[in-house]
């Protein structure tokens, strides 16, 4: 009965909001399309669940989902690089975490130029000096954000997308990094931007960074008219929890929340967490 009131209302919202139903490939020029996927570090030793093995995969993942601006995390130059060479029109903003240049893990932002056009981009250090390469609090390692200005091509409205990863084991890191992520998308977003806020968040949505951000920020997940419980990091199918999040405000609605658990090129998983999804309505 729950999942047809939501089919229902996710209708509703479609009809509410002028926009036709169409078919797979057809855009609406005031929806966007945002993903959140953690692809696992390239310089991890997992045997036959090394990136050398499940490189191709992920590319077709993101072929086939075709997002419009996606937030990665855990990702070495030249994966972002193997990414954009397997999947045309797609472009990248992000540096490496260790130097601010290209060493060390990235949380780039993908975005499709087709769909959308840059027009101002930058990170942020997630620790006590935000604007230099540094660690944070108890952290185990240095924690960035991305940040990115989008203006949706066929609408002509802007947006701002942050993507992140925070600490997976200091919980001050976490609680700071959290209130930093707010703070900083504050002080952006002085034009009042619609905002996407993405990452691996190491924390599931009932623990108080998270609540604490679900304070000014709507979770995808449990506001879109179809959603789904699946979860998110799944240590090449061992675990089942939901610590990889989309955040957004300034929309009308989410219509629809997904989480991309598809198998590709007969690969089980294409890393050691699944992508999700979010339709977003202006």
């Amino acid at each position: 009965m729950v999942s047809i009131l939501r089919s229902i209302s996710a209708l509703a919202l479609i009809l509410l909001s002028g926009l036709p139903l169409s078919g797979r490939g057809q855009e609406e020029p005031r929806q966007i399309k945002v993903m959140s996927y953690n692809i696992r570090q390239g310089l991890a030793d997992d045997g036959p669940n090394s990136w050398q093995y499940r490189a191709p995969a992920s590319a077709m993942m993101l072929l086939d989902c075709n997002p419009d601006v996606i937030g990665l995390q855990e990702v070495r130059t030249f994966q972002a690089d193997y990414l954009i060479q397997c999947c045309p029109g797609y472009r990248y903003v992000g540096v490496g975490r260790d130097n601010g240049r290209k060493e060390g893990e990235m949380v780039p932002v993908f975005y499709n130029k087709k769909k959308v056009s840059l027009k101002k981009s930058g990170t942020f250090w997630l620790s006590e000096t935000p604007d230099k390469p540094s660690k944070g609090w108890d952290g185990a390692c240095k924690r960035i954000a991305t940040w990115a200005v989008f203006k949706h091509k066929e609408s002509g409205l802007k947006f701002l997308f942050v993507n992140t990863h925070l600490d997976h084991k200091g919980k001050e890191a976490q609680a700071k990094g959290a209130a930093l992520l707010l703070e900083r998308i504050a002080q952006i977003n002085k034009d009042g931007l619609p905002v996407v806020l993405t990452g691996d968040f190491n924390l599931t949505e009932d623990q108080e960074p998270m609540l604490r951000i679900g304070e000014q920020l709507r979770n995808a997940r449990q506001r879109a008219a179809v959603s789904d419980n699946k979860g998110t990091f799944h240590g090449w199918g061992k675990k089942s929890k939901i610590i990889d999040h989309i955040f957004y405000s300034g929309f009308s609605s989410c219509i629809l929340y997904r989480t991309e658990d598809k198998e590709y090129l007969e690969r089980t998983f294409i890393s050691d967490h699944f992508p999700i999804s979010a339709q977003l309505v202006f």
